[in-house]
């Protein structure tokens, strides 16, 4: 009996097990259907629909093509670990759909603050705050008012491709905040002729006292002018636009400058001009009896020097070294193995140079030690006169050497000076407020600068 009961129990439990609906759970295989947004794929398992038993734990994988991000898991995910996470899984205990969801990864966005100082505005891409996306190159232009020049662009400026042009680009790979910077284009300057002493106004116009037989201080009418010098008899001024322009006595065409372009300093020696070009080349006007216009063959200049008293011309290369032609007699033109130098002048027989360490060094006629200025430290810039060296150091004072039979040395009480000069036998100096001194001989009235305020 008990046989029985027990093979119809076996009996009833296989019927069971083949009938429909009756599957054990241990038996059964679920279906996983995969999807994907645009942007990506589902690499594991891959997408399209596959079976797995009851319970087994598949891995998911969903990777973003270059531009995407992925998002989240949707459908069927109660059974996936981590529906946020492009690397999970899901457990299959229930036919399952899954999608896997991208979008379009925005791009990073970074601001651009822009200003200016006074003198002038930014019209691109103007003043202000703007944003734009990683990696834009930004344009820049700055314009200066009338008056004034572009300097320089400072604050974030390591993506600028050029901070000294005032119309540039900027790169876009972080946070910039950027200042247009400018300035007046007239630098107030004194310079001195062998007997008249001129001065350049913050406006751009010029004042001159002294001798004046050959209408060398007849410059009142100048305007626009950016730099001066002056000859023995004769003044020149350098325009804005590169022009040239002179008075005086023209015995040797001195003031045969006119024609002159795309000059950026001009300088008077005692009966020649001569005029550094923007490219590095030099002209020169005049008399030349002793080689001092024969600059011609001149290249990479960034300095000119000729003094007021100067039968010889000076020129400043890039690299800190020195030429120079003309009047040789004591050695003024021996300057082929200077180097570091980072200005140059000339006197009446001797040529100084100012070196990058702001000491100094001098060559030519050392009659009335014009030349003992090798002690000299801490130097800013310096000048020549006739048998007299001038210099600024860097705390506003002045130091000289040689000829003081007319009180031409005379500048130990001088303070807060920005620029000196020199002329034949007197010396002349700008102070911070725009005031001028000068010492030596006033004989023809070229000190009379008391009244001078030149800012």
């Amino acid at each position: 009996m008990r046989r029985t009961v027990l093979a119809a129990i076996s009996c009833f439990l296989l019927v069971a097990l083949t009938l429909p609906g009756c599957t054990t759970e241990v038996d059964r295989r679920f279906t996983l259907t995969v999807s994907s947004t645009i942007g990506g794929s589902v690499t594991a398992p891959g997408q399209g629909t596959s079976s797995y038993d009851a319970s087994a734990v598949v891995n998911l994988v969903a990777e973003a093509q270059a531009g995407y991000r992925f998002v989240e898991w949707t459908g069927d995910v109660e059974a996936v670990a981590d529906a946020n996470a492009a690397l999970t899984t899901i457990t299959m205990n229930t036919d399952c759909e899954v999608l896997a969801n991208f979008e379009v990864i925005p791009p990073v966005r970074y601001s651009l603050t822009t200003s200016s100082t006074a003198g002038g505005w930014i019209t691109t891409p103007g003043e202000g705050t703007y944003t734009y996306d990683e990696g834009t190159v930004v344009d820049l232009v700055a314009e200066a008012e009338e008056g004034y020049k572009f300097v320089n662009w400072t604050g974030d400026v390591s993506t600028i491709e050029d901070i000294n042009a005032a119309q540039t680009v900027i790169a876009m790979n972080d946070r910039h905040s950027i200042t247009a910077n400018f300035e007046s284009k007239y630098t107030p300057m004194v310079a001195g002729g062998c007997w008249h002493t001129l001065g350049l106004k913050s406006d751009g116009t010029v004042l001159a006292v002294g001798y004046n037989s050959y209408g060398q201080c007849d410059v009142g009418n100048w305007t626009d002018i950016i730099q001066v010098d002056g000859g023995g008899e004769h003044t020149v001024g350098l325009r804005s636009d590169g022009t040239v322009v002179a008075v005086g006595y023209n015995g040797y065409g001195q003031c045969n400058v006119g024609n002159w372009t795309d000059i950026i300093q001009v300088v008077a020696g005692r009966q020649h001009t001569v005029g550094l070009r923007a490219d590095g080349t030099v002209v020169a006007a005049g008399l030349n009896a002793y080689g001092q216009c024969n600059v011609g063959n001149w290249t990479d200049i960034i300095q000119i020097a000729a003094g007021a008293n100067s039968w010889h011309t000076v020129g400043l290369k890039s690299d800190g070294t020195v030429v120079a032609v003309g009047g040789n007699w004591d050695g003024e033109c021996d300057v082929g193995e200077w180097t570091g130098i980072i200005q140059v002048a000339a006197g009446g027989h001797h040529t100084v140079g100012l070196k990058s360490d702001g000491t100094v060094v001098a060559a030519g006629r050392n009659e009335y030690r014009e030349c003992n200025v090798g002690s000299w430290t801490d130097i800013v810039q310096i000048g020549a006169g006739c048998q007299l060296t001038i210099a600024l150091k860097l705390d506003g004072t002045v130091v000289t050497a040689g000829w003081n039979d007319y009180g031409q040395r005379s500048v130990g009480g001088w303070t807060n000076i920005t620029q000196v000069a020199a002329g034949m036998i007197h010396t002349i100096g700008l102070r911070s407020d725009g005031s001028v001194v000068t010492a030596g001989d006033n004989g023809s009235g070229q000190g009379n600068v008391g009244d001078w305020i030149l800012t």
